[in-house]
Parts: structure tokens; sequence; C-alpha cells
């Protein structure tokens, strides 16, 4: 029996292809199946967005912001000893070579999850809106198309397309843009979806294969033998392992320290909001540059997702936070101001130092198997992931070179 702590969107695809493999699967789930950050985030998937959170120029801009409430990255001011060694790990991470090594990683992940995607949109009984109808990144200011006009550039050094167009050639192809946007890139091998539907209908088709998903379901500890896990103590009762996949999101570091791991992850809060879709569009995923959020057309709905504030494992709701990212998008777009509310939400994405997840098993435990820290990807990552893990499972060779997402690489 395969044991997966997460019925996130990582947690389901690993059990969907574990599944299909032909192995026996448990999903735990503290929650409901495809809650917490899988549920309400901006649904896109990114080959475009294969530049690691941990960059050059990105830690100086990190200062400038963390102190304001209101910045797209904020940090709650707090004593914590993960979280100031977290930070520091990030500062020696924001470097060129850094990139040099996790970009082409990144692309390789993300074109081949994009391909799986299309796949999964094919099954029956699974509709989860997907489109690849591109991206368009918009700026307001010279400074910020500038600075997008040469990430774009080296983006396409490394095999990613991205297309500079002006402010009329932007308007061209979103007609809702304000009239002040000045410039922007359109990244067309993009693509987004409706994550909720993604994950709990890819859940029911892995149920229908024999897949149990037992939502509600804590964790509470391990039983062990030698370095290998034998049962998951969960709130339900005992539940036999003979491998455990870790797949906890931001919960994973909590967990993992029933088996003597200590994984530097950070939960990093995001926010959306979520309206009736106007008639007159948006009708292409926006990434606003300076406001550093997206904006997602969801069928009859549009959601506006995106800031990153480190404060822990704390669900309470910024409405300056929120008010910041309503305000930002009516300074992009037309038409969005007044519209009827459906939904404001809020999650933790699970961030590690170098902006790149952990995959693979950790030393000290043979049937161990992490699969968590995606931050802000974990979307866009989910198939590829789910298929690195049941690979890892079968003993078989993973079909990438996961060096780069060493577990114990922080050890």
């Amino acid at each position: 029996m395969v044991v997966i702590v997460g019925g996130g969107v990582i947690g389901v695809c690993a059990a969907y292809y574990l599944a299909a493999a032909g192995a026996r699967v448990s999903v735990l789930e503290q929650g409901e199946i495809g809650s917490g950050s899988s549920y309400g985030n901006a649904g896109l998937v990114v080959p475009s967005h294969s530049m690691p959170l941990a960059a050059p120029g990105v830690w100086q801009q990190g200062l400038k912001w963390m102190r304001d409430p209101e910045s797209p990255f904020y940090i709650k001011p707090r004593l914590d000893p993960a979280l100031l060694a977290w930070l520091w790990r990030f500062r020696r991470a924001c470097t060129e070579a850094h990139v040099r090594r996790a970009l082409p990683l990144l692309r390789d992940l993300s074109y081949r999850s994009l391909t799986l995607f299309r796949e999964l949109a094919a099954l029956d009984g699974v509709e989860f809106g997907f489109r690849q109808d591109g991206a368009l990144a918009v700026y307001r200011t010279p400074a910020g198309y500038a600075h997008a006009q040469h990430e774009a550039r080296r983006l396409e050094a490394s095999g990613l397309p991205a297309k500079i167009v002006d402010a009329a050639g932007a308007r061209d192809l979103e007609p809702s843009l304000a009239r002040d946007v000045v410039g922007g890139v359109l990244f067309p091998d993009d693509a987004h979806l409706v994550p909720d539907r993604f994950v709990r209908g890819l859940a029911r088709v892995a149920e229908a294969r024999g897949v149990a998903l037992r939502p509600g379901t804590e964790v509470l500890g391990f039983r062990t033998a030698g370095h290998r896990v034998t049962t998951v103590e969960t709130t339900r009762g005992p539940v036999a392992a003979d491998t455990v996949v870790l797949a906890a999101g931001s919960w994973s570091a909590g967990v993992a320290r029933g088996l003597g791991l200590r994984l530097p992850i950070q939960p990093a809060k995001g926010y959306s909001v979520t309206y009736a879709r106007p008639a007159a569009g948006p009708r292409l995923p926006l990434l606003l540059g300076e406001a550093r959020f997206a904006v997602t057309p969801m069928g009859e709905q549009l959601r506006f997702a995106g800031t990153l504030e480190l404060a822990g494992l704390d669900f309470s709701i910024n409405r300056r936070r929120v008010e910041a990212i309503v305000r930002g998008a009516a300074r992009y777009l037309v038409g969005v101001e007044g519209l009827p509310l459906r939904e404001i939400w809020r999650g933790l994405r699970p961030c590690t130092p170098d902006g790149l997840p952990l995959v693979g098993r950790p030393a000290g435990w043979e049937n161990v198997i992490l699969a968590t820290g995606h931050a802000m990807i974990g979307v866009s990552l989910g198939p590829i992931t789910g298929k690195l893990v049941a690979q890892l499972v079968a003993g078989s060779a993973p079909e990438m070179d996961l060096a780069l997402l060493d577990p114990d690489r922080f050890a």
C-alpha cells in the first residue's frame, strides 16, 4: 500500500499515476480533497515561470517590499529561527549561477507537465476548463517594461518562446487593457484551467481506479521499524504502509518532523478574489507586471490571484492586501470595478529557499518519498511530479534528472 499524505494537486496527481501503474493507494487529507492552496489559486500552467523564485535582484527588491503590508512580498514581523534561517538560505540562493542551473530543469518539467495536462484533459469524466491560449504579461511603467524585455530575451535564449509587444500590440491581444499600459510580453505556450475542478475531477478518476480517498484524516505520527515506516498514525486510526509519499504542501515540514526530517519550507500566504466575469473580458490570462499578480478568466468567473506573505501557518485575512489586489487590477484593466463578488480566498504555498521543490527519497528512510515545496507553481508541475513519484515508487529511473530537487540538499 502506498500512503500519500496530502490530497492537493501533487498528492492527487501522484495517486492517479500510481493507480495507473497498478499500485494500491490511499490518500490521507486533513481537510477536503482539493482544498488548501490547490483550490483558489490562479490556475496557471506556466512554462514562462521557469525562472526560480530565488534569482539575482529578488533579495534587494524584497527588502524594499517586505515591510509594506500592501506590497507583493510581505514578511510579518516575528522572531522565528526557522524563518531567519530560511531567509539566509534564500539570500544565498539569489545568484546567477543558481538561475543557470535551475532554469533548464524548471523549463523541462513545465513542458512535460503541459503534455500530461493535455492527456488528462482528454480523459472521460474530467472537465477542468483547460485552455492553452497563452498568457500576456503587461506593464504600466517604462522601467517594468524594460526589465520584462530583458527577461523575455533570456527566456527565449533558453528555449521558451516570448513575444515582446508594444502598447498597441498588447491592446490588440487584450482589448480590456487600460490606456496607460505601456507594453507587454506574450507567452504563447502558457495555459490555464480551473484548479479545484482539475484536482477533484482527477481524484474521482483515481478513486474509480481503486484509490482510497480519506478526507478529514490528519496525520499524527508514524510507527517505524529500522529504516522503514510501517504505519501512519492518524486521527481515524492507523494505516499500514509499504511506501509513504509526503505531499502535504505547507504542512509537510510539520509532518516530516515525525520522521526526524527538517524541511526548510515556509508557508507563503497568497490571496485570490473571484468575481463574475464581465462580458467584455479579459479573454486572456494576464500577469500584471508591477503589481505581481495574475488575472485568470475561468468560464463565468474572473479571478485575481497573487501576493506572497511570509506569516507562518496563519490563515487570517489581511484586508489591506486583498484591497490592494482589487485596486491594482483596476489600474491595468477597464470594466472590472463593481463586479459581483463570488469569493475571497487565501491559501498557503510551500516555499523552499532556492525556489525548487523537494522530490525524491530522503536519506535514512528506505520507503519515504517527498513531493513538496512547489511554491507558486504547484499546479504547473502537478502532473509531472505525480508521474515522477510513480516512477520512484516503482523503483524505475525517473524520466528526468532530479539531482537539483534532492530533498537532502539543505541538510
